[in-house]
């Protein structure tokens, strides 16, 4: 088979006119098979290569188009080659300047699709559905869409997917249109502990509505454990009327009149826990159709760290403890250095001395301490400093106290004091 057309790492985009784009993506066909002797446990899932025009991909308007081609179709059309077209036009793909740029930005698209039966169907291939995961490495893009094939006049001279069963075009390619789309813009977020978090989720359906009424779950999973977050129902046509929600957590919030007027479905969290952090799933099912989005929400607390001494004064060896104290996630990192009054660049100390065991708090923060002997041998004006690492951290977070010369003993100045007075007064006294 020739394919007119380039991939760069399995990714190329071709201009179209008009402030339209196409874009043709590397994609892979996941399907599920069975195991030895037909048993369900012994399911496996195949994977064959497809690749995936979307069509008709919106782009700005300071967009330069000049150094695309236009997609053109293989000249030999082939049953066996699995290529999709899909008029993305109808049902907009938000953030879609991503997937334009990834190549140059040497960044990889992940993509995978898979056939689809919406709800209550009963099995027809006419049409047929498939469902497409779109992401890309190192950028804030997740989309999931559902293609529904378009009617193509069968005649004898017809090809027919070989693998699918499906009829393709004339061109050999299989022609679908986006009609429905959930998406994200994020794929992860941190928030700190007893803040808040807005968890994005989206949707959009083709120009002719699939249906008026959507639903919107979201769920959390954490250490294999899920509970429902909250759930919406509403109408698109009339959502003062007719949205009913379902919170589960305290705390939890999502706007109607955002999810009718631009198919926002994001939940913001308030008031956060350790217990709050997890992989959330948003779900939004619009008529017989649904798709997901995931994306993982991360509690930080940065350590709050303390020194044992404000002043050390060394006549003997003697410890020095740096408390490291309610933070989260449990990985910290404390490290002893010191800076002599010669150096410009501190030193870490060979011995790192002993830490503590780890203590967990209620509300699931953690504390730490190092113990530090500091030899009698430092020298006055040295500084002594503890430097600890956290994730919650932008940069390390260093405290320090200064090694003062010891002061005479006031007993003994006491003492000499009460010789020369004695001795004088007896002087006097002669």
């Amino acid at each position: 088979m020739v394919i007119e057309f380039i991939l760069f790492g399995g990714f190329l985009t071709c201009a179209c006119a008009d402030g339209m784009a196409d874009v043709v993506i590397s994609c892979t066909l996941v399907e599920e098979g069975v195991g030895m002797g037909g048993m369900r446990g012994g399911a496996f899932f195949t994977r064959t290569p497809a690749t995936l025009v979307l069509r008709d991909v919106a782009v700005a308007p300071d967009e330069s188009l000049e150094t695309l081609t236009p997609f053109v179709p293989p000249s030999v059309p082939d049953p066996d080659a699995i290529l999709l077209e899909a008029k993305v036009s109808s049902a907009e793909i938000p953030s879609a300047d991503v997937l334009l740029h990834a190549d140059c930005n040497e960044q990889e698209v992940m993509c995978e699709m898979s056939q689809y039966s919406p709800h209550g169907s009963q099995g027809s291939s006419d049409p047929a559905y498939f469902m497409v995961s779109l992401s890309v490495v190192g950028a804030e893009f997740s989309t999931a869409l559902i293609l529904q094939t378009l009617a193509v006049q069968k005649e004898q001279s017809t090809l027919i997917q070989s693998k699918l069963g499906l009829p393709l075009s004339q061109s050999g390619t299989l022609l679908t249109e986006v009609i429905f789309v959930v998406f994200t813009h994020m794929k992860s977020v941190s928030a700190p502990l007893r803040g808040d978090a807005l968890l994005n989720c989206g949707f959009r359906q083709q120009e002719i509505p699939l249906a008026q009424e959507v639903g919107i779950d979201w769920r959390l999973q954490h250490r294999g454990k899920g509970w429902k977050v909250i759930e919406m129902r509403t109408r698109l046509d009339d959502a003062e009327a007719s949205t009913v929600v379902n919170a589960e957590r305290n705390g939890t919030s999502m706007d109607a009149a955002l999810v009718v007027g631009e198919g926002n479905a994001s939940v913001t969290l308030t008031r956060l826990k350790v217990l709050d952090e997890g992989t959330y799933i948003c779900t939004v099912s619009l008529g017989p159709f649904h798709a997901q989005q995931v994306i993982q929400l991360h509690i930080i607390q940065p350590p709050h760290v303390s020194l044992s001494e404000e002043k050390l004064v060394l006549k003997t060896p003697q410890t020095l403890s740096c408390h490291c104290a309610e933070y989260y996630p449990l990985d910290v990192q404390m490290e002893w250095l010191f800076l002599s009054p010669t150096d410009t660049e501190p030193t870490v100390f060979p011995d790192q001395g002993a830490l503590s065991s780890h203590r967990h708090y209620g509300d699931g923060t953690y504390s730490l301490s190092s113990h530090l002997t500091v030899p009698s041998t430092v020298s006055p004006g040295t500084k002594i400093i503890c430097r600890v690492s956290h994730m919650a951290l932008s940069a390390p977070l260093s405290v320090s106290v200064v090694v003062e010369s010891p002061q005479p003993d006031s007993y003994w100045w006491v003492l000499g004091f009460l010789v020369v007075t004695v001795l004088f007064f007896n002087q006097v006294m002669r």
